[in-house]
């Protein structure tokens, strides 16, 4: 395979005298480097920021999914060097493997999934909003490291962030909207998600990085089905973005998981009624699940709920080598595919698929749909639509300066809303709340206030 068309960025790009790395160590330094990155740190994972001192944000988050994904990468060449050439060849470079993990969570907005929504309802009649969506626009064309062309990265590392090779316009299903209420952030979230996509406005950057591929392949790549949201899902990733992917299951599985038991909000016997078998579901009962994969649930819960929490975090890192050291290779199913990069896809095999998702309905049940988390996640929604309501109301009385530049050079009123979403949605958690406050409460702000 070819890496020359792959290690292309957009926009000519001269390296510095006497710079040594290779293409991806650059995309990994840019993105390391970046605002957008270091925002992370103060944006919601699952637990809302300022609750504790303890758990996950987006940047720990996403460093957590990096060191997994080399991990992943590490077994892959490990496992593939002398069993296929083929497969050992396409992997990725670690450098790059690291890049695309760190950059995997950048497009996501303040509050989560919340926030998501939020901008998602406001963004409706203009091309919706979708955090993975806008992570790629962030890559492409937002961040501050060229004019126009973001950090410029190189065609694989966009292609291994491209979650969804989709557009919004083509996955949309308005009928699987529910109806929008007033004041809008009452509509019930559920019902108001995105699909699985990138922004409409990013199909230029997706058809270049698509160009490497032949016309058939791509034609079979974008193909979507329907999904039980109602909206159609993109069917096909490339192979980095399926390592990512992985990683961030495992990481979000079992380091959330961790999180929940530190600060009690799954117990032990949370942990045994949830893996105890069904009555009419003995043949494959939760049980077998572990046991399938060699494992003895008891004996983990025995660790996972000591009283001593290094025997929690060893039994965290057990399950993470489990489930890294399983990972195979299996091909996409795409039958046009020439490329190696969409012609295979890492997996985890079925046993520990299933175990894996057994383990993260926990997490969701307890924690992720629990009232403490639905109800931070209302007020995200709720302060993020107020927000861009002011906003938009007059946007060149309320937006910064450099903001109010791009809001009048855009040419129609989608752009001129995508700007303000821009705007929104690299805020911090903070951020937001300080600037609505400063806008929506009478006591709160000043003009020397520093956001």
């Amino acid at each position: 395979m070819s890496e020359n068309k792959w290690e292309k960025r957009r926009k000519e790009d001269t390296k510095r005298i006497n710079d040594v790395r290779n293409e991806w160590e650059r995309d990994h330094a840019r993105l390391i480097h970046s605002a957008a990155f270091r925002r992370l740190q103060s944006k919601t994972q699952v637990l809302g920021l300022g609750e504790s001192d303890f758990y996950r944000t987006r940047l720990t988050h996403s460093m957590e999914v990096a060191q997994i994904g080399t991990g992943i990468l590490r077994c892959l060449k490990h496992k593939y060097e002398h069993l296929n050439i083929e497969i050992y060849q396409a992997l990725p470079d670690v450098a790059l493997m690291n890049a695309i993990c760190l950059a995997h969570d950048i497009g996501h907005p303040p509050f989560g999934h919340g926030g998501e929504v939020a901008l998602n309802i406001c963004m409706r009649e203009h091309g919706g909003f979708e955090g993975n969506g806008q992570t790629l626009r962030i890559l492409s064309r937002l961040d501050k490291y060229t004019d126009g062309y973001g950090m410029n990265p190189t065609r694989r590392l966009l292609l291994g962030v491209l979650k969804y090779p989709a557009s919004y316009i083509s996955t949309v299903q308005d009928n699987a909207y529910g109806e929008i209420k007033y004041p809008r952030w009452l509509s019930e979230a559920e019902k108001q998600k995105p699909p699985k996509c990138y922004l409409n406005s990013e199909n230029d950057v997706v058809n270049w990085i698509l160009e490497a591929l032949n016309n058939d392949e791509k034609a079979e790549f974008v193909k979507s089905k329907p999904h039980k949201s109602g909206h159609l899902k993109p069917m096909y990733k490339a192979l980095d973005t399926s390592i990512m992917e992985l990683a961030d299951d495992i990481s979000y599985s079992l380091h959330d998981l961790e999180d929940a038991i530190s600060l009690g909000m799954i117990t032990r016997s949370d942990w045994e009624n949830h893996n105890q078998a069904n009555e009419e579901d003995n043949a494959d009962s939760k049980e077998n699940r572990f046991k399938a994969c060699g494992l003895d649930s008891n004996k983990i819960a025995e660790k996972l709920f000591s009283n001593e929490s290094y025997q929690r975090k060893n039994q965290i890192g057990d399950l993470v080598n489990q489930f890294i050291t399983n990972a195979e290779v299996k091909p996409t199913g795409i039958l046009s595919a020439s490329s190696d990069l969409i012609k295979w896809n890492a997996v985890l095999d079925k046993q520990h698929e299933q175990l894996l998702e057994h383990i993260f309905d926990l997490v969701k049940d307890k924690v992720i749909k629990s009232p403490n988390v639905q109800q931070l996640e209302f007020k995200g929604q709720k302060l993020v639509i107020e927000l861009f309501e002011a906003l938009a109301s007059d946007p060149t009385r309320l937006l910064p300066t450099t903001t109010i530049v791009r809001y009048q050079k855009a040419e129609t009123e989608t752009h001129k809303q995508q700007v303000i979403c821009d705007y929104i949605s690299g805020m911090t958690d903070e951020y937001a709340t300080r600037l609505y406050e400063k806008i929506y409460y009478p006591h709160r702000g000043s003009i020397f206030d520093r956001l």
